[in-house]
């Protein structure tokens, strides 16, 4: 199986045409400076700089600052805008807090590591700003819960950085399984190849003078820091994230609650392999989800089943009539043992996106969710988490949708929060 250079792939992939929603066509309209979105950037690794890139092709975006907690990121991304825009300017920021303080700031981007998406978030909230949050929603459970209520508390605009969402490929998927020409789907089986690097052994050192990192840990638990830990590598850690799991399952989880909605999930069982080296985040991991009427399986090698073997990353949906495998911009279908790249018959009836960030600037203008919306992130993002628990735990866990809490496991119920480190408890929770 490949490597972590599947993933720096798939970054580089991100800020190209083929994923680069934000593409601007070349008659696209004068936009008046009254009537621009101000928007700053925070977090400038590699998720960070497409986002700029992206919304600084947007005529209707007027990227005013940047942020981020090292001064390299910073320095280096700050240079190679203003080679790229001569003509813009550009507030630099090495403190969230200071963004968010500022009134002429309509939107927030944010790319930086899993556990501060959170408090990011409702703190934007708060201060009266709209976020376009990357993959994953949250750190945990109830960290999902806390940013839905603000959400609405404060009538704010949210969407998930799951680019794929806007592309057409996962529209007529949707709209294919939603015909029934497949009949009820039953199972469907999730995967993602690719194995985390070995880390280690750590070098425990002072931080470097550039970064902040009792900023950069921030609510997580307190670390003597060692280079193997921060920035990219932060994703192979549970203090953080959840490794490649989490790093993927949104993106491809996406087209099952885009298709099926599932509900009512009542039992999760996973385990896994340990990394090896000084990372912590499972190696490979196995999960079984049970829903009403669905089951749903996640797997770090492609499943047994036509087509699987030759993608990296996709999902196989089991009908009564038929069968559908795809990936990002691919698929196919078996009806009656004859496999087709589409069903004619099946109309387009799904109005398609204008774009992923295009849809989240129009949103900020109409005062109406984008299609990755907070609410329907969070039901799609929490099986992830769960899945997790079930893993650390080592046991099969039942759950009771309707309350969000695991049936008598007291163990796992508290893996559902994290308190925060106090010093960076920011939204009192």
């Amino acid at each position: 199986m490949k490597n972590i250079s599947s993933r720096r792939e798939f970054l580089q992939k991100t800020a190209l045409a083929a994923l680069g929603m934000a593409a601007v066509p070349s008659f696209a309209r004068r936009v008046a400076a009254s009537d621009k979105v101000r928007v700053a950037h925070i977090g400038l690794g590699g998720m960070g700089n497409a986002h700029l890139n992206w919304f600084a092709a947007l005529p209707e975006v007027d990227v005013v600052g940047i942020c981020d907690l090292d001064s390299e990121h910073l320095n280096s991304t700050a240079k190679k805008y203003a080679e790229k825009y001569p003509d813009r300017k550009l507030e630099l920021f090495d403190d969230f807090r200071r963004v968010l303080d500022r009134k002429d700031i309509d939107a927030i981007t944010v790319a930086t590591p899993d556990h501060w998406h959170a408090q990011l978030a409702i703190l934007a909230f708060e201060a009266g700003k709209d976020v376009y949050g990357e993959k994953p929603l949250s750190y945990s459970v109830k960290e999902g819960q806390m940013m839905l209520a603000a959400q609405k508390k404060h009538n704010k605009i949210f969407q998930l950085g799951t680019q794929i969402h806007a592309g057409d490929n996962y529209h007529r998927v949707q709209e294919i399984i939603q015909s029934g020409v497949l009949g009820k789907i039953k199972t469907v089986r999730l995967w993602k190849t690719g194995l985390p690097p070995v880390l280690g052994p750590s070098n425990y050192q002072k931080p470097p003078a550039n970064l902040n990192y009792d900023m950069w840990l921030g609510p997580a638990p307190y670390h003597a820091y060692s280079a193997e830990r921060v920035h990219f590598n932060y994703r192979y850690f549970l203090d953080y994230s959840g490794g490649v799991f989490q790093d993927f399952w949104c993106h491809i989880a996406d087209i099952v609650w885009m298709s099926l909605n599932p509900q009512n999930l009542r039992k999760v069982t996973a385990n896994g392999e340990k990394p090896d080296g000084v990372g912590d985040a499972p190696k490979t991991i196995e999960i079984e989800y049970e829903f009403d009427d669905l089951k749903i399986f996640w797997s770090s090698t492609p499943p047994n089943v036509p087509g699987a073997a030759a993608r990296g990353i996709g999902a196989y949906f089991e009908g009564e009539k038929g069968s559908l495998i795809c990936d990002y911009g691919s698929k196919e279908i078996t009806i009656n043992g004859i496999t087709m790249l589409d069903v004619p018959e099946v109309p387009i009836s799904i109005i398609r996106s204008p774009g992923h960030q295009q849809n989240f600037v129009d949103s900020v203008k109409s005062r109406k969710q984008p299609e990755s919306n907070l609410e329907y992130a969070r039901k799609m993002t929490m099986p992830m988490h769960l899945g997790l628990i079930s893993y650390r735990l080592g046991k099969s866990l039942k759950w009771n949708p309707e309350t969000e809490r695991f049936i008598k496991n007291k163990k796992a119920n508290k893996l559902l929060w994290r308190p925060y480190r106090k010093e960076w408890n920011l939204i009192n929770a």
